[in-house]
C-alpha cells in the first residue's frame, strides 16, 4: 500500500506536475494530477489551470462521486465552491493538447476503493482541516474524502471547542481510528500524533517553572487541571478567580511516571 499516493487536495507539491509531453502516459496509467480551478462556467463545468500554463475542463458530471443529487450531478454550490482552490483529477480524454477533459470523480472512486480495501486502523495519514463543528473537525485525508475527528480525539486535555486545537486549512497528521468498509466512513484521531504521556513528560523536570493553561474552573476535591501540553495535564490545588483558557505560571512539584500524574503549584 502506497499511503503517499493519496493526498488531500491542496498538497500540490506532493502531486505530479502536468507535463505536456506525458499526456498520453497520464491517461494510460491513470496518474493523479492536480491543478487550480480558475472558474466555474454557466453550466457548472470547472476550468482548471496547471502549473505550466496548460488548461483543461472538468464537466460537472466528473466533479464529484460522493456528494451528488438525485440526478447524479454534484450540487451547484459545490461546483462554485471549488473556484480558486486546488483539485485533483485524472485526464479522462485528450481531444488535443489544448482540450483536455478531466475527472475528479475517477480520483474519488480510486480513493474510496483504497479506503475500503487497503487503509488500516492505526495508519497515520496526512490531512487538511476542511470544517470545524462543536463536536469535532472534518479532515480531508485524500482526494476529497473527509473523515471526522471527534472533539475527545483532539487532545488529552479537556477543551471546549475544536478551534482550541485546529483551524480550517491547517495541514495535520492524523491516525485512522475506525473505518466502515461498506460506506467508506472514517473516524480519525489527532491526539495520537501529539506524543505519548511519557514523551511529553520528558520535556519537564521536577522543580522547574513553566507555563500552563487552565482547563477547568469549578472546585473539586482533587484540585484543578492545568494543561502543560495538549497531551499532558497536571493538577494543582484549587484557587479562586481562575478562568478557563487562562495562561498561568506553575511550578512542577512532582512527576509520577508510574501513575502518569503531574502535581503542580500555581505560582
Amino acid at each position: 500500500m502506497n499511503l503517499l499516493k493519496y493526498r488531500p487536495e491542496g498538497w500540490n507539491h506532493e502531486i505530479t506536475p502536468v507535463d505536456q509531453a506525458k499526456i498520453n502516459t497520464y491517461i494510460e496509467e491513470g496518474e493523479i494530477l492536480q491543478g487550480l480551478v480558475k472558474k466555474c462556467d454557466d453550466n457548472y463545468n470547472l476550468h482548471i489551470q496547471f502549473e505550466n500554463g496548460l488548461t483543461g475542463i472538468m464537466p460537472r458530471q466528473e466533479i464529484e462521486t460522493i456528494n451528488i443529487e438525485e440526478n447524479g450531478l454534484p450540487r451547484t454550490n459545490l461546483c462554485t465552491g471549488k473556484v480558486h482552490k486546488f483539485v485533483q483529477f485524472k485526464i479522462k480524454e485528450a481531444k488535443d493538447e489544448n482540450n483536455l477533459i478531466l475527472s475528479r470523480k475517477e480520483v474519488q472512486k480510486e480513493t474510496l476503493n483504497w479506503i475500503k480495501n487497503d487503509l488500516q486502523e492505526g495508519d497515520k495519514v496526512t490531512g487538511i482541516v476542511k470544517n470545524i463543528k462543536s463536536y469535532g473537525a472534518f479532515i480531508e485525508i485524500a482526494g476529497g474524502v473527509v473523515g471526522l475527528a471527534h472533539i475527545e480525539d483532539l487532545s488529552i486535555a479537556r477543551i471546549k471547542t475544536p478551534f482550541e486545537r485546529l483551524k480550517i486549512g491547517q495541514k495535520v497528521e492524523v491516525v485512522i481510528k475506525s473505518i466502515n468498509r461498506e460506506t467508506g466512513k472514517v473516524i480519525l484521531s489527532y491526539k495520537e500524533t501529539l506524543g505519548s504521556w511519557e514523551e511529553n513528560a520528558k520535556m519537564f523536570v521536577q522543580g522547574m517553572k513553566t507555563k500552563g493553561i487552565v482547563r477547568e474552573t469549578e472546585r473539586n476535591k482533587n484540585g484543578i487541571f492545568i494543561e502543560l501540553t495538549p497531551n499532558l495535564v497536571g493538577m494543582a490545588e484549587y484557587e479562586e478567580g481562575l478562568e478557563y483558557g487562562q495562561e498561568i505560571d506553575v511550578y512542577i512539584k512532582k512527576i509520577d511516571n508510574q501513575r502518569k500524574k503531574v502535581k503542580l503549584l500555581i505560582v
